[in-house]
């Protein structure tokens, strides 16, 4: 059993958060606010994590961080740096995955224009948090894949960037309690690559538009 700490507490915290719980890990959803008044609007209602899954803990985001053995960032991509980059005596020492894609919102309220051209969200965390392990995973897909890829007819990829290898490795262990396959995963290299799988981002917006807000994950086939 790991102690995983999630940061964010939405659709992708909360996917993330069940289904690593039934894998027998000790899970924190992070939320910004435990404040009675505005603690139940912190967690978004369709993950069910309000009280539907006893076994998820909830807390700030910063002792959630402090506490955690493997924090996964699920914030929202164009502002996570600014808040993590607050959180690096606590995220000192840890692994920290980043499923988030920085981009700019358009009118519609789908990913625009990357935050980081040229560079990715993962890299500037890293360069942000140097005593911290950055790993990037599970950002080419929609939320619903991460935690169930068996659901597409065609296996899907998820791609891991990050420098050091035994983060990686164990990473790869938690993508195999998520149901990834090991064939499914794809190891492209250090933080550098993540800035291919964050561009990849631009065709989602365009999917959704045609096809409407169905599961699907940008993939490689052999």
């Amino acid at each position: 059993m790991t102690s995983i700490g999630i940061l964010g507490a939405g659709r992708v915290g909360g996917s993330l958060a069940r289904k690593l719980s039934a894998a027998g890990h000790h899970v924190t959803l992070g939320v910004r606010s435990l404040d009675p008044a505005t603690a139940g609007t912190a967690v978004d209602p369709a993950a069910g994590t309000a009280g539907g899954d006893t076994r998820i803990a909830l807390s700030d985001q910063r002792t959630v961080a402090r506490d955690a053995d493997i924090v996964i960032n699920a914030t929202p991509g164009d502002s996570a740096l600014c808040r993590l980059a607050d959180l690096r005596t606590e995220l000192a020492g840890k692994i920290l995955v980043d499923v988030s894609n920085a981009t700019r919102e358009t009118g519609d309220g789908l990913p625009g224009e990357l935050c980081y051209p040229g560079s990715s969200l993962a890299e500037k965390l890293q360069a942000a948090l140097p005593g911290t392990r950055v790993v990037k995973t599970l950002n080419t897909m929609l939320f619903m894949v991460m935690t169930a890829p068996e659901i597409l007819a065609t296996p899907p990829t998820a791609y891991v960037s990050g420098d050091d290898e035994a983060a990686k490795q164990a990473v790869t262990g938690l993508l195999s309690d998520l149901g990834w396959q090991s064939a499914w995963i794809e190891n492209l290299g250090g933080i550098t690559t993540a800035r291919a799988t964050e561009a990849m981002i631009l065709v989602v917006p365009h999917v959704l538009r045609r096809n409407g807000f169905e599961p699907f994950a940008v993939s490689l086939a052999r």
